[in-house]
């Protein structure tokens, strides 16, 4: 049995190999390519749409599930359609560029379908609503995070590898299965991107991980506070950013080059050891959660208000550093 759920899991990695390998194919063929501008961090013109290999293998996963626990399907069919229409507007995005506001209604009714997944297994419509607003932030926060190599494929890993460690069997295997996803992807993106994600993965990644955060709220008793430390690296950057964005009366959801680890590549550091410094962060966030998650709901909250204070601070001080 260990044999066979390890070819499973080797299995994913393969398909979202082969899937990118293959998408870089299509974009090639098609002209999807970023080119080089000042609203981007790269130099090189790069296709684009990658990201549409991680959406297929977590496709594909979702049934393999609904074939082994067939009492589930109908989560994880709904789960499967907030992804397809948060996967498929950013598809068209890539292809053909959209209204901010169209691609953010779609965000909304797939963050709807997570929501009423978590009320429907707490009872609690509070809960639910929160869900509602989590799933919709991190949706465009992914996005907006993936701006150099690896970035957004990495983090999405350790968070998967987080929460999968927390969460009792068999439910642990989803954090594990979206992280070997990313991590067949990771090659064809990093240290050199041969293909870029595109809104497609993006915005799909941002769900996915929205959708294990809500899992891990319904199946344990871990303060809901404290599944944000694993994510806080992104969540400080894309939060102060937009903060102070909208503040200077910016049109926040533009492109732009103001996050920090575009600020530091701008500033000459290279792409590899942006999203290295990024990677440390996060392992020193997944293990401080790992480390809390058995306190009580009171020390977990502390602790993570503490991790996000701290996070803030580092952001704050860095953002001055490059400033000056």
């Amino acid at each position: 049995m260990m044999v066979a759920w390890m070819a499973g899991l080797l299995a994913v990695l393969a398909v979202s190999a082969g899937l990118t390998w293959g998408a870089r194919a299509y974009a090639l063929r098609r002209n999807l390519v970023d080119e080089p501008g000042e609203r981007r961090s790269h130099g090189v013109a790069t296709p684009r749409g990658g990201g549409i290999a991680i959406v297929l293998t977590l496709l594909l996963a979702c049934v393999v599930a609904a074939v082994i626990w067939p009492t589930a399907w109908i989560t994880l069919a709904v789960f499967a359609l907030g992804l397809v229409l948060v996967a498929g507007i950013g598809w068209w995005d890539d292809h053909r560029p959209l209204p901010a506001v169209r691609r953010l209604l779609v965000h909304v009714i797939a963050a709807a379908l997570l929501a009423g997944l978590v009320w429907h297994a707490s009872g609690n419509p509070w809960q639910a609503l929160l869900a509602l607003l989590f799933a919709t932030s991190l949706i465009n926060i992914w996005n907006f995070m993936d701006g150099i190599n690896g970035i957004a494929t990495t983090q999405a890993i350790l968070a998967g590898l987080a929460f999968a460690m927390v969460l009792p069997p068999p439910y642990g295997l989803a954090g594990v299965v979206l992280g070997l996803a990313c991590l067949g992807f990771l090659p064809f993106n990093y240290p050199r991107a041969r293909i870029f994600m595109g809104d497609v993965g993006s915005g799909a990644l941002g769900y996915a991980i929205a959708a294990l955060v809500c899992l891990v709220s319904v199946r344990t008793d871990i303060h809901w506070l404290l599944l944000l430390v694993p994510l806080s690296a992104f969540l400080v950057d894309a939060g102060f950013t937009l903060l102070s964005r909208i503040l200077s009366g910016q049109r926040w959801m533009e492109p732009h080059t103001q996050h920090l680890y575009q600020r530091a590549v701008k500033g000459g550091a290279s792409h590899t050891s942006v999203t290295g410094m990024y990677l440390v962060f996060g392992i020193f966030s997944a293990a401080v959660f790992n480390a809390c998650t058995n306190l009580q709901p009171r020390w977990e909250a502390a602790v993570a208000i503490a991790w996000l204070i701290l996070a803030s601070g580092l952001w704050l001080l860095l953002r001055k550093g490059m400033r000056n």
